[in-house]
């Protein structure tokens, strides 16, 4: 019996820098009463906060909620307010080679874009995130640069190469998210697993990024059970499943 439900957030909870829909919510919360929930995603604390946190049902209970913002570089957990565990950050010097080093692979791919809404490089600490089209981006513009990942597929490629101590990874829509080696989802799978308690076998991965390179396949390469949905709605319709099997024990 699966005990803990791990989610994506971007693309699976709610669309790209998008708060989660009343429906989603309601969802949610359901999901809440009958197991425990964590979500890992590329966005910090200020974004689970927007996006996640501030849209679910007043009253809602939150111990059975965990919370891993940048790739599960950082663990959040309700104790009467919610309170870090712990934080992986970069020092000065690696996020400036870095920085240098995606500023050269975007030269190199030749896929610098002609307009952007925000900053295209975002330091959260303990992981730094390019979003091609900027972090304010509009979500249909989003959506038309890179829907097959071949953009970010070959700009991954050329940072493999330029900063191979590090872990590159696709996500969200527009998104490269870089982390110390081995501090991916994998890694905050076994955080879960280590300061929770419970086993890998008893979780369960929705995410939609769950192929080879993408930010959410090193959940399935650390053992969980994964279920890859192609949209928030899918999401949707295997939350609701999930809890009518779960409620049914």
């Amino acid at each position: 019996m699966k005990k803990l439900v791990v989610f994506d957030l971007d693309g699976t909870l709610a669309e790209s820098k998008s708060a989660l829909d009343p429906e989603m919510a309601q969802l949610l919360s359901g999901l809440l009463k009958v197991a425990k929930v964590a979500v890992i995603s590329g966005g910090d604390w200020p974004q689970f906060e927007k996006q996640l946190v501030n849209n679910l049902p007043a009253g809602q209970k939150m111990d059975n909620l965990l919370l891993l913002p940048t790739c599960g570089t950082k663990f959040f957990q309700f104790e009467g307010g919610w309170k870090k565990l712990y934080s992986e950050d970069f020092t000065a010097e690696e996020k400036a080679r870095i920085i240098t080093s995606m500023d050269r692979a975007l030269t190199e791919a030749g896929f610098k874009p002609a307009q952007t809404w925000g900053e295209i490089v975002e330091d959260r600490g303990s992981q730094v995130t390019f979003s091609a089209l900027g972090q304010q981006a509009p979500l249909i513009e989003k959506e038309k640069w890179d829907p097959d990942f071949a953009k970010r597929t070959a700009i991954k490629a050329i940072l493999d190469r330029y900063i191979p101590e590090f872990s590159v990874r696709m996500g969200g829509t527009t998104s490269i998210d870089i982390t110390k080696p081995g501090i991916d989802k994998a890694y905050g799978i076994r955080k879960l697993r280590d300061i929770v308690g419970i086993p890998v076998a008893d979780m369960l991965f929705m995410g939609d990024a769950i192929f080879p390179g993408g930010n959410d396949y090193p959940a399935k390469e650390a053992g969980c059970d994964c279920i890859c949905v192609r949209d928030v709605h899918e999401t949707k319709r295997a939350i609701e499943a999930v809890i009518f099997c779960l409620g049914s024990l």
